[in-house]
């Protein structure tokens, strides 16, 4: 299955990210794209900001986490007639530029995910260190054990999922943390859907601070290692593909 920019919704969680979501969502606008805003629960003026750029508004009353913000976004896009979707992040880090690139690896090798990696090629800008960045590594080797090929950022928010896994995940998807990064290439490869990697020069955020701390860092990367080593991860439908 070929697709083309118009088959492609792109999905922007956001909580609370007035001050980087107007940016990120003009230059979506600004490439042509189709861009659906999901306003996790925010109480700023997140969701307005995302109706004066002229973008669909998913308003949700209450914060269901990105997991579950981005499985009512799978949803929406399959009933508007999207064959896949591209994941970016709110808060600057995903340069829309380079969403082309996810759409051409996946028309090039077939693949029904295709991750923008931080650390593919070692040329990555955003600052990883210390035990965030050995948390990555252990989430990484268990995800490639799972997908049967290499991965080395399986927490990116930067992805593109085509059908028929979008449908399976608009049915059924993680809304626990990490369920929507490392969680999403476990259950996909699992299932037998092939997942790729390419590089990607994601940026740190501009506004705001990202909620993994050193703390939570080692916390959900036990508990994300737990879920996939006993099998408590969610079930999809196979894929139909003869080899990942």
């Amino acid at each position: 299955m070929h697709i083309e920019q118009e088959d492609v919704l792109v999905l922007v969680p956001a909580l609370n990210e007035e001050k980087s979501v107007g940016k990120v969502l003009t230059s979506l606008r600004e490439l042509g794209y189709s861009v659906l805003l999901i306003s996790d629960g925010s109480t700023d003026r997140t969701a307005n900001i995302g109706r004066q750029c002229g973008v669909a508004v998913l308003e949700l009353p209450i914060n269901l986490g990105v997991g579950g913000a981005l499985r009512a976004g799978f949803k929406f896009a399959r009933s508007h007639g999207y064959r896949a979707v591209v994941q970016v992040d709110a808060d600057g880090q995903h340069p829309a530029v380079e969403i082309t690139a996810l759409i051409h690896a996946a028309n090039e090798t077939g693949a029904d995910m295709v991750i923008g990696s931080r650390f593919l090629g070692g040329s990555a800008p955003m600052k990883v260190k210390g035990i965030r960045r050995l948390a990555m590594a252990v989430l990484a080797r268990s995800a490639a054990a799972a997908a049967d090929r290499p991965i080395t950022d399986s927490t990116s928010g930067f992805r593109m999922i085509r059908e028929p896994l979008l449908g399976q995940f608009a049915s059924q998807f993680a809304n626990n943390y990490l369920g929507d990064t490392y969680e999403a290439v476990v259950s996909a490869g699992r299932s037998g859907y092939r997942i790729i990697e390419i590089s990607a020069s994601l940026q740190d955020r501009e506004h705001g601070v990202s909620t993994a701390s050193t703390t939570s860092a080692i916390r959900f990367t036990l508990k994300g290692l737990g879920v996939a080593l006993l099998g408590f991860h969610r079930r999809l439908g196979r894929s139909n593909q003869p080899g990942k």
